[in-house]
């Protein structure tokens, strides 16, 4: 099973300068809570972002580059990730982007794990358009609002209807 997990803000922001616009710890929960366990699968820029391969996760990065640290598994194109999830699929594997990754990946997606961040912030990486019609929403769960999550935010679950 192929999985898109990120958050966006309004606007379907959801980067800015490699970076997240936002802090949210609540949201950086959720994501360790939900991917730990399964393999992630992200493109070079993003693994860059975490700066180290994150525990308790078979890390996958889609690269034609070999630089990349211990415990990193990469796969040279899409079609060799596509390869892989389809030769486990009893594995949730969870793509964490970037934007071009889940382009690329749109149509072989099964699931879609958004944290919608109701805020306006600057960015120059966006989600890329997504056609819900594709897709039911399977749960949506509001974040916890605290001083150190000062956005309000939801987690939602959706899965391809087709």
């Amino acid at each position: 099973m192929i999985s898109f997990i990120w958050a966006e803000a309004n606007h379907g922001v959801m980067g800015n300068h490699g970076t997240l616009p936002w802090k949210l710890p609540d949201d950086m929960k959720y994501f360790k809570d939900t991917t730990m366990g399964n393999p992630i699968v992200s493109g070079s820029r993003t693994f860059r972002s975490y700066n180290r391969p994150l525990p308790g996760r078979d890390n996958y990065v889609i690269s034609t580059h070999n630089d990349f640290p211990e415990g990193v598994i990469v796969l040279s194109s899409i079609d060799s990730f596509l390869e892989l999830a389809k030769n486990n699929g009893d594995k949730e594997f969870f793509v964490t982007g970037g934007a071009n990754i889940f382009k690329q990946l749109l149509g072989s997606v099964d699931r879609l794990y958004r944290t919608k961040i109701d805020h306006d912030f600057s960015g120059d990486t966006y989600i890329p358009e997504i056609d819900y019609t594709q897709f039911d929403l399977l749960s949506e769960t509001q974040g916890i609002m605290d001083e150190k999550n000062q956005y309000p935010h939801k987690f939602q679950i959706f899965v391809r209807n087709n």
